[in-house]
């Protein structure tokens, strides 16, 4: 079997789960996976799959339909801007105790991100993005519930601005999608970053002891986002407008994209299996870099994607700066197969 996965420094080794690993090894970029579903890693036809309609609402992690209503535009920009004004002030003040960094990663990274982005936020808002509640069907239908009687709009509080359209809602039905929307960007970008974060912490290897000799961590995560990245998968629905792209896609076939493995392509990247941030050096607009999609092409990129780089490159520099170290067997990481790609190691700071 062909040689699949990044060489980390120091000797840490990434070993993905089964699927991922079949995938991995296939040597076709247009390829079936199953009888209704067709992997695209080819750049030119993923970019067409892309342009070939618009992005259906329920494709949308974040923005699909919620409380029986499609997400309307300006809402849906209302949050984008709420979320950013969130992480803006977060990056500007100071973060939390490192010691909430210790434990097992990503999780420790995404509760971190959660107290860190929106610890000003009241119960029971704040349940809305703990672990705990999200990920218990009936504790999640008793605090959407709570949170619909919280203070009418007008009503001062210390909220972050996400919370603050939960408040401000003007009916009933805005303020239930308000509810959907702060559940699902919190977790979305929270759990991203938490990814990206991990999966550069342990590609880097020594690197994060040379802090001081190598004070820009934007190529790292960079180069994280190429061979490990969060969004490893795209999903399209399938349809007639697929059909006329490529032989093998059929009307009722479903088009799964797949950076992951574009990103290998040898055709685009010298060394692709090597992690070389390097390569990122004086290179001003990586998303244009052909064969290279971490948030998505364009008309169908990641809302948050100006967002992600940045936060984590923060939490990084905390990270690090507490003496974080990587605890697993053998230097050896698994990658389950989920929908976010990250790896999975026990972690201790020195704060």
């Amino acid at each position: 079997m062909p040689e699949t996965a990044p060489k980390a420094a120091g000797g840490h080794r990434v070993v993905y789960a089964p699927r991922i690993q079949d995938l991995l090894a296939r040597k076709e970029t247009v390829f079936r996976i199953d009888a209704a579903t067709v992997g695209v890693s080819d750049p030119d036809l993923m970019a067409e799959v892309v342009a070939a309609r618009p992005v259906l609402s329920a494709e949308r992690s974040v923005y699909k339909p919620a409380a029986g209503a499609d997400i309307p535009h300006d809402s849906a920009t209302r949050t984008i801007r709420a979320l950013g004004q969130d992480v803006t002030a977060a990056i500007a003040a100071p973060p939390p105790p490192a010691r909430g960094l210790s434990g097992a990663w990503p999780y420790a990274a995404t509760s971190y991100l959660r107290r860190w982005l929106f610890a000003s936020d009241p119960l029971p808002v704040s349940l809305l993005s703990k672990r705990a509640v999200t990920g218990s069907d009936a504790l999640s239908r008793l605090v959407d519930r709570a949170v619909t009687l919280w203070p009418a709009p007008g009503a001062g509080d210390t909220a972050g601005a996400l919370a603050g359209q939960i408040r401000d809602a003007s009916d009933a039905l805005a303020r239930k999608q308000a509810v959907a929307l702060y559940r699902r960007a919190s977790a979305t970008l929270c759990d991203g970053v938490a990814a990206l974060a991990g999966n550069a912490l342990w590609l880097m290897g020594p690197a994060r002891e040379q802090r001081a000799a190598r004070p820009d961590l934007t190529p790292f995560l960079w180069e994280t986002l190429r061979l490990l990245p969060p969004a490893w998968m795209l999903w399209r629905k399938g349809g007639d407008a697929y059909t006329a792209l490529h032989p093998e896609i059929r009307p009722e076939d479903d088009v799964a994209l797949f950076p992951l493995l574009m990103h290998r392509h040898r055709d685009f990247w010298t060394d692709p299996l090597e992690f070389q941030p390097e390569r990122w050096a004086g290179v001003t607009d990586p998303e244009k870099a052909p064969a290279f999609m971490p948030f998505g092409f364009d008309g169908a990129r990641c809302w948050a994607r100006h967002l992600v780089v940045p936060l984590a490159e923060r939490l990084l520099e905390t990270a690090i700066e507490s003496g974080i170290a990587l605890h697993t067997p053998d230097g050896e990481t698994h990658v389950p197969l989920r929908s976010l790609l990250s790896v999975r190691f026990d972690a201790k700071t020195g704060a």
